[in-house]
């Protein structure tokens, strides 16, 4: 796929289907990330790879966070299996590097992109992928049960797999409208 191909093109894909990326393509898609613009090359980010029955870990984190919310068992139960609609999850974690010259938000902005370029290139090698938050994403436990910081915060989850049915590729938005002359 060429390069503007791929970043005027790039819709979601929720339907995901077995097989996950190879260790080739993950290499690739980590390699990616590593590009993520990133000011005193920090690295404030932490990726968390659930895949084969490791996703079940993740679905009972999410069961957890559900039942202490106090969710009916059929919520419950429907948070334990959001993990499953994709071979590959990855949890997408800033973990904020107190620095005098990088603040929070930025170290928030270096993640998020790393985690679109890790959607990129799985994209760019005709997997599929969706980035997902939610409450999980804001959730104080989930962060716990991850091994993270209090500080630290969830940007969120990259479903990864090979795509069940052709990508949707959206229309172009009016974008025009958003940029004016200073």
């Amino acid at each position: 796929m060429q390069a503007i191909e791929l970043l005027t093109t790039r819709s979601s894909m929720p339907r995901l289907i077995e097989p996950g990326p190879s260790a080739e393509q993950f290499e690739l898609m980590q390699r990616a990330a590593g590009r993520a613009p990133d000011h005193k090359a920090l690295m404030p980010y932490r990726f968390v790879v659930f895949q084969g029955e490791g996703r079940q870990r993740l679905g009972a984190i999410f069961r957890a966070a559900a039942e202490a919310k106090g969710l009916s068992e059929e919520a419950c139960m429907k948070a334990s299996q959001q993990p499953m609609r994709a071979p590959m999850v990855i949890a997408c974690l800033m973990d904020y590097q107190p620095h005098e010259k990088v603040p929070r938000d930025e170290q928030f902005a270096t993640t998020a992109c790393a985690t679109l370029l890790l959607q990129q290139a799985a994209f760019a090698q005709n997997l599929g992928a969706i980035w997902r938050t939610g409450w999980f994403a804001e959730d104080a436990a989930v962060l716990a049960a991850l091994e993270a910081k209090s500080e630290d915060a969830i940007v969120g989850f990259l479903y990864v797999g090979t795509p069940a049915v052709p990508t949707p590729i959206k229309p172009d938005k009016a974008i025009a409208d958003k940029f004016s002359d200073g």
